[in-house]
């Protein structure tokens, strides 16, 4: 009886401290909205999608049109309107210059860039791609006539996804959504990581986003850096990686 009673007691008192505990530091509910780029859609984020919906965490993915930097922008801010809670805002690839953009929404409350262009005022994509090497990825794009451009297959197995199995790579050559090529002359009004707390995944591999750049930006915008030996869709080849990037950056908001 007496240690029944003592067993009792502590659970009891276990129960109590996490109680308080709880009270004390109550977790704010936070919106992951992540973004896709060129050359992809949102399936792009399948893998991560379910190890963030784990933790239970509002998801949701945007189907960007692709069509114009105005017209992803407005695609994200729909979504930004429709969060009930505090957001942070995730861009892969070109969809950087779009959370650039988008990211100026009082709700947007931190940024994450995974192995992205990340725009200053003024910059376009071709000024930041052309201050550093030459990515592979850039000889295996295809035009088309009505001004989009895509990756070839060859170019999405050998430049795009090389680390992901070669199955579900031509899969993503088949499901990618060709970008407008004008996009690259466009720029944002507004960069949204020089007021609001920034992390930065950079694919050591990329082959299709220089990984000087990504480090440059990344060190612009002194925001918090994770480097992977990744290729461009390290949301694909190390979701679990960019998944617990997002985590830290929903945890730091979660405590504001």
């Amino acid at each position: 009886m007496f240690k029944l009673t003592a067993m009792m007691l502590g659970l009891a008192a276990a129960l109590s401290i996490g109680a308080t505990a709880h009270a004390a530091a109550p977790a704010k509910p936070v919106t992951v909205i992540l973004v896709h780029g060129a050359w992809a859609d949102g399936s792009s984020w399948n893998k991560v999608i379910p190890l963030l919906q784990a933790k239970g965490l509002e998801v949701v993915a945007i189907q960007n049109p692709l069509t114009s930097l105005e017209d992803d922008v407005a695609a994200t801010k729909r979504a930004i309107v429709n969060a009930k809670n505090p957001v942070v805002l995730v861009g892969h690839s070109w969809a950087g210059t779009v959370i650039t953009e988008a990211g100026n929404d009082p709700k947007v409350a931190a940024l994450v860039y995974v192995a992205a262009f990340a725009n200053d005022v003024g910059q376009t994509g071709n000024d930041l791609i052309g201050a550093h090497p030459k990515p592979p990825a850039l000889s295996t794009v295809v035009a088309d006539s009505n001004g989009f451009v895509f990756q070839s297959t060859e170019g999405v197995l050998k430049n795009f996804a090389p680390d992901i199995p070669v199955a579900e790579a031509k899969a993503l050559a088949v499901t990618q959504g060709p970008l407008a090529a004008k996009t690259f002359g466009q720029t944002v009004t507004a960069a949204a990581w020089k007021t609001k707390p920034s992390w930065f995944v950079v694919s050591a591999n990329d082959r299709v986003i220089s990984p000087e750049l990504e480090a440059a930006e990344a060190k612009q915008m002194n925001a918090k850096t994770t480097v992977l030996q990744s290729s461009h869709v390290s949301l694909l080849s190390h979701p679990k990686e960019v998944a617990k990037v997002i985590e830290d950056a929903v945890a730091t908001v979660a405590k504001k």
